[in-house]
């Protein structure tokens, strides 16, 4: 009877929960620039300024359903940001980054070094309230260098600034 049980009932609901959570990383893939076009606004609101975003650094992922995560380099020399924020982001879902909890909105971070890695600050764009931190480490993987990248979610979900890398979790 328990075999039975165990047959009928626990196997498939395993290779149910197994399969979505393929497929839930399966689902992102890279947004085109025109799709980035659309999100990423020329000028982003950060704290009482509108700061203007470097479109050709723009990087982003979209699911099937349309929702995303995007950002840019911000061109902060002139403003009060300048040193503090780098990085435009946007997103739809929330997002966990070290100690960061992100909800879907608008976002800006900036980065120091610290020995061998970068320490990432993470605030929200239209106050500029902290949220929290993430260390990232040098990735020397052979890939092409960008200002900033947001690879697709799965085993290793990286954002990367430069060599630098950092992992992020997507919420439901």
């Amino acid at each position: 009877m328990t075999r039975r049980i165990f047959a009928i009932f626990v196997v498939p609901v395993a290779t149910l929960l197994l399969t979505m959570n393929v497929s839930a990383a399966q689902r992102w893939r890279v947004a085109t620039q025109q799709e980035l076009n659309a999100w990423i606004p020329a000028r982003a609101p950060v704290v009482r300024e509108q700061i203007e975003t470097e479109s050709r650094t723009a990087t982003g992922i979209v699911d099937s359903a349309g929702k995303y995560v995007a950002g840019a380099v911000l061109i902060t020399s002139g403003y009060s940001a300048n040193g503090k924020y780098s990085i435009f982001l946007v997103t739809q879902v929330p997002l966990r980054i070290g100690t960061a909890s992100l909800e879907p909105g608008q976002y800006v971070f900036g980065w120091h070094r610290v020995n061998e890695s970068l320490e990432v600050l993470f605030y929200e764009a239209a106050s500029g309230r902290f949220l929290g931190k993430v260390q990232a480490i040098r990735d020397d993987t052979h890939r092409k260098i960008e200002s900033f990248q947001i690879l697709p979610p799965s085993d290793h979900s990286l954002m990367l600034i430069g060599r630098f890398g950092f992992h992020y979790e997507l919420g439901r």
